[in-house]
């Protein structure tokens, strides 16, 4: 697994009290907010695959919430230095952080918890049909197997 150029993951903060807890996800004035278009939750149960999506105009600012994820980013953008480079992230209860997703690349996950993970997405713009192409999560485009590999 290798890096992919103008991806970010930046380490977030949990403020734990005796009523529950504060999880910070993104600021307007943080050095990586860029615009605000939509933000939603996506909810996946243990074991599945939400996958593959590549955005053409927006960026994606992924936080998990609850529960543990498998991200898997591959970088398709022709012009990238990092063409073609597959990176693996495992964030979530375990490791809290922002990814911030770039243009071009694609992106799916897998929930690893043992309950259903929660993923929040703030995006630079607002849903727009046709704006996402999709790919086969288990297809041949991507060169990934999801399969649990034991290490």
């Amino acid at each position: 697994m290798k890096d992919i150029k103008d991806l970010v993951i930046k380490p977030l903060k949990k403020i734990p009290d005796e009523r529950g807890a504060i999880l910070h996800m993104l600021r307007r004035d943080d050095e990586v907010f860029t615009e605000f278009g939509e933000i939603y939750f996506s909810i996946a149960y243990p074991g599945v695959i939400k996958g593959w999506h590549e955005h053409t105009k927006q960026v994606q600012n992924y936080a998990v919430i609850q529960g543990m994820i498998k991200l898997v980013l591959f970088d398709n953008r022709e012009n990238s230095p990092t063409y073609r480079n597959l990176l693996e992230i495992f964030t979530g209860d375990l490791n809290y952080a922002l990814v911030q997703i770039p243009v071009g690349v694609v992106n799916g996950y897998k929930c690893i918890a043992d309950k259903p993970c929660i993923v929040a997405n703030c995006s630079t713009l607002p849903h727009e049909q046709g704006e996402m192409k999709r790919y086969d999560p288990i297809g041949k485009d991507i060169p990934y197997n999801w399969d649990l590999i034991n290490k």
